[in-house]
């Protein structure tokens, strides 16, 4: 049958504890009686530790109680003692336990190949493990000796020794054993190194403690602990430890050393015993904290490897993108750019790291007007504004032609700091010429197409009268809504056109007289189909700077586009007004009841060929077309949700009168 992978543990600790057990129980100098050197209640505290897990871990606490017995009746203890003593172990054993699993639970899985030991917290976690133990281990066996010696009386020196010895067991032989495995993967290269230090330690010790025992020269010794702690691995720092605490307990048993000299027996041991433990924590302090500095500046020089390496990567993918890549501080300044962004903006020996990126470059709009530093999309995210792409005409020296890019601009938060604007260029040159090129296609055949409607609908007109009252004429009227509808359309494409090609005439339109005669033609159609007549109400209306014929045209298209979207049997209702907006334009609101546009869609709406769903009535460019013409003022639009109920609220900017007329009509805020 196999055996379990547990076994060999077990049967090596066990091994380890019984010989500890044999070879110091007599390590004894008069009272208190205890065995100075006891490595034995270390390896049972770490041998139930790591056997916790398993199988063996009742078994294990029994075997260690009975191997310490048993140890002390072969070395001439009574029954009684040794029953003591082993009832001592197991509870000190337990109690390690419990305060591992407690405070330092890594010590118990570390047989996963981890270091069980490898900082300075896991450190003064053992200490306080050790110290818990030899406190369970301590009550029961000087509460025995009390009830078994009558004469005997409590020595708190006494006491203190035992726990210091207990302490030390663990910290530093119970730590050896279970660093032992580690001792054959330290670093070989060191071998040399440490067996010159444990060679001087050796004569160091036989010096202090042997050859000048009389005087109290043992502090000398604590540099070799510290040379150890600095060059060696730190399972050799606990051998070194181990090793030398030994030594000292044991010329300081026989009788020799500095602390030999002190009169009282049980002073002795505990001053042994504490300079035993400190001599450990020093080691283990000083090689803990260099492994820590070690393995932070092995992380860092990881860290500092993986983010050149990765920095590389990106700076290739970024210096091979066709898209143009900037990254702008908080002052509009250039940070980054890729070569592609100097292609793109055509200003490769100016635009470079901390040079403002503003229209001094040769940034226009799309139809050639002026763009000035506070349009630029990058600097309206630094206002904290939300912007869409935008396109943009770039035209210096380097690019003479022209060349339409798009600007994709975002906010970019570094830590705490101020934010930065990260912004790609896309050349959209050939896109927008082959939709330019096609919607004047579209506008010369919607032209061509109008004469031979007019023919259709002419003669569709005399049929009609030629067959009144009879049945076929249902099927004339077929065809005057066929062409009736073509003809919208035909006209939709050539509004289009015009709003995008149509030479701007811009001068002072008064919007308040506008919007009133819109209103009363809507009234009027409204009286006479007989439909429910829609409610406006009409708020300040400042005059603005824009082409009357397309204004009329921008106004009548959304009014139009709020009463197509009403839902049935709803009274429509209109609320226009404006307000000042930056950059010396009016922000013109149109607010209605209607059904409203899908959260989705609201920037879809603008579109070419984009109709409501269900709709029957529009051709698709009424909002293009609208978006067209703000855009070619210089503003921009948008559709939101109607903040005060259902409905929509539609949105432009357009420039403010600036004329004397203007400033007569714009009515005292």
């Amino acid at each position: 049958m196999r055996l379990p992978m547990a076994v060999p543990p077990v049967v090596g600790y066990a091994a380890l504890h019984l010989i500890a057990v044999l070879a110091c129980a007599r390590t004894t100098f008069g009272d208190p009686g205890e065995p100075m050197i006891w490595p034995a209640f270390g390896i049972a505290a770490m041998w139930l530790t790591a056997s916790a897990e398993s199988r063996w871990r009742w078994p294990v606490t029994g075997a260690i109680g009975l191997f310490t017995a048993a140890g002390f009746v072969v070395t001439g203890a009574g029954p009684v003692v040794a029953v003591l003593e082993g009832v001592s172990a197991m509870l000190g054993a337990v109690a390690f336990l419990v305060a591992v699993t407690r405070r330092l639970p890594g010590l118990r899985t570390a047989a996963d190949g981890r270091r069980p030991l490898s900082s300075l917290p896991d450190l003064w976690g053992l200490l306080f493990c050790a110290g818990v133990a030899a406190l369970a281990a301590s009550v029961p066996r000087i509460a025995g000796d009390l009830l078994l010696d009558a004469g005997r009386t409590f020595s708190v020196t006494g006491a203190a020794a035992l726990l210091l010895r207990d302490t030390v067991a663990v910290l530093v032989f119970g730590t050896a054993a279970r660093l032992f495995g580690s001792l054959l993967e330290a670093d070989r290269s060191r071998i040399p190194e440490g067996l010159a230090i444990f060679a001087v330690s050796a004569g160091a010790y036989w010096a202090v403690f042997s050859s000048q025992a009389e005087l109290p020269i043992g502090f000398v010794l604590i540099p070799l602990t510290v040379w150890a702690a600095i060059r060696l691995p730190s399972p050799v720092v606990v051998l070194h430890a181990a090793v030398f605490d030994c030594a000292a307990l044991l010329w300081t048993v026989g009788g020799d050393g500095p602390y030999a000299v002190v009169a009282d027996v049980e002073l002795r041991a505990m001053l042994i015993q504490l300079y035993a433990g400190i001599l450990a924590c020093v080691g283990l302090s000083l090689a803990l904290s260099r492994d820590e500095r070690d393995t932070l500046i092995r992380r860092l020089r990881d860290s500092e490897q993986e983010a050149t390496d990765k920095a590389t990567m990106m700076t290739t993918v970024v210096n091979s993108m066709t898209e143009g890549l900037a990254i702008l501080d908080h002052t509009g300044r250039l940070v980054l750019r890729n070569p592609a962004a100097g292609r793109l903006l055509g200003t490769v020996p100016a635009v470079t790291g901390g040079v403002a990126l503003a229209s001094d470059h040769g940034f226009f709009q799309p139809d050639g007007s002026p763009l000035s530093d506070g349009d630029l999309p990058h600097v309206r995210v630094l206002a904290g504004e939300d912007v869409q792409p935008m396109d943009v005409l770039v035209r210096n020296s380097a690019v003479p032609e022209g060349r339409i890019v798009r600007f994709n601009a975002a906010r970019l938060s570094l830590g705490d700091g101020p934010y930065h604007v990260v912004v790609v260029f896309h050349d959209v040159t050939a896109d927008r010429r082959h939709r330019d090129e096609l919607m004047s296609f579209a506008g010369r055949v919607a032209h061509d197409l109008l004469n031979p409607l007019t023919t259709i609908e002419g003669w569709a007109e005399v049929l009609e009268q030629e067959l009144a009252g009879y049945r076929p004429a249902e099927r004339v009227e077929r065809i005057q809504r066929a062409a009736a509808r073509m003809r919208t359309f035909l006209n939709g494409l050539l509004a289009y056109t015009a709003a995008r090609d149509g030479k701007l005439m811009p001068t002072t339109v008064n919007m308040a007289l506008l919007v009133g005669d819109i209103i009363n033609s809507r009234l009027d159609q409204a009286e006479s189909t007989g439909a429910a007549p829609p409610y406006f109400e009409v708020g300040r209306l400042d005059p603005v700077e824009a082409d009357p014929v397309l204004l009329r045209q921008l106004l009548e298209n959304l009014i139009d586009n709020s009463l197509r979207t009403m839902a049935p049997g709803v009274a429509p209702y209109l609320a226009i007004s404006c307000q000042p907006a930056p950059n010396g334009l009016l922000r013109i609101d149109i607010l209605d009841n209607s059904l409203g546009i899908p959260p989705g869609t609201r920037h879809e709406v603008f579109t070419n060929f984009h109709r409501e769903k269900g709709s029957t009535t529009s051709n698709g460019l009424e909002l293009a077309i609208c978006k067209r013409i703000v855009e070619r003022h210089g503003g921009t639009i948008e559709a939101t949700a109607n903040p005060y109920g259902a409905g929509t609220r539609m949105s432009f900017t357009l420039p403010a009168g600036r004329s004397a007329y203007a400033r007569a009509l714009a009515p005292a805020r």
